[in-house]
């Protein structure tokens, strides 16, 4: 229990420096990110309305 804890501080704690020491990159990683739910969703509802 004590690793996950560890590990998870430093996910944030590296979430927190990359945020604040290079917005730009954070920014695109958040909308590539986004943009890869939105092909997701977009293919789902795709193969969805052709099973009718």
């Amino acid at each position: 229990m004590q690793v996950k804890k560890v590990l998870s501080y430093s996910a944030v704690g590296f979430v927190a420096f990359f945020l604040f020491t290079r917005p730009d990159d954070a920014a695109k990683a958040v909308r590539g990110a986004m943009d890869t739910v939105y092909t997701a969703a977009d293919s789902l509802a795709q193969f969805v309305s052709h099973l009718s």
